[in-house]
């Protein structure tokens, strides 16, 4: 019986190195076959993005055939924008006033694809600014950090939503103050949300903007009352997210030359 005690004893004692032994031998070889699975991934992201840089020259004609027709229907991209529950936040009447000269929304996503794309709206000749055409364009570099540039609007005298004059009545001056105005984003360098506004014209309005110009005016009323009902609670919690959350990258803007 001490015998038997004394092996016993000894196998117990033996066992964590064997486990241990195993286990470590385990790791290192899903290590390796970790490597494995990474490669793939990358391969497949390669392949995955040829096939889209096609399809993206292939959609080109179509998305000009469409352009050419939107311009034929009034105030599509104004009635379009309203309608869609994330821009339509961002408006005022200002902003719809000039909106409704936008004759035509181009998304162009640079050749690679993965290193951006450019945002173009097209004006007809209005009372609010002298440019035909305001772009917004979204770049990322060889180490992920992004970047954007824009193009200086040409206000007219009086006109720049971005600026108002009010006066200052501790001092009897006027003073510029920069209220919230959806041209705002073509022209802020320090406007984080810039990134999830031309992430929302690329990915959700220009794939169909019809889908939104169609919407029912009952229906948007309803997406509107369920999102002031959620912003309430969110405010009741104190959940409400910063746009430019800690840790994320925010677009720095230029101008386009």
């Amino acid at each position: 019986k001490v015998g038997n005690n004394i092996a016993k004893k000894a196998k117990v004692e033996t066992e964590p190195e064997v486990i241990n032994a195993q286990a470590q031998e385990a790791i290192e070889k899903i290590d390796e076959l970790q490597t494995d699975i990474d490669r793939l991934n990358e391969q497949a992201s390669e392949e995955i993005l040829t096939v889209e840089q096609k399809y993206v020259k292939l959609r080109w004609p179509h998305f000009e055939k469409r352009s050419t027709l939107i311009e034929k229907i009034p105030n599509f991209w104004v009635t379009t924008f309203i309608n869609h529950p994330q821009i339509s936040a961002l408006l005022d009447e200002e902003d719809e006033d000039v909106l409704h000269f936008l004759t035509k929304v181009e998304v162009h996503e640079f050749e690679d694809i993965k290193t951006g794309y450019k945002i173009s709206f097209h004006f007809k000749e209005n009372e609010y600014f002298d440019n035909s055409i305001i772009s917004k364009e979204f770049h990322m570099n060889e180490d992920g950090d992004p970047s954007c540039k824009s193009t200086p609007i040409r206000w007219k005298e009086g006109k720049d939503l971005t600026k108002r004059e009010t006066h200052n009545n501790s001092k009897g001056k006027r003073k510029h103050e920069e209220p919230e105005s959806f041209f705002s984003w073509f022209n802020d360098p320090g406007d984080a949300g810039a990134d999830e506004l031309g992430e929302v014209i690329k990915d959700d309005i220009w794939p169909n903007p019809l889908q939104y110009y169609l919407v029912p005016e009952g229906e948007m009323d309803e997406e509107d009352e369920e999102e002031d009902e959620e912003e309430e609670e969110e405010e009741d919690e104190g959940a409400l997210d910063d746009i430019d959350e800690e840790g994320e990258a925010s677009y720095q803007c230029g101008n386009i030359r």
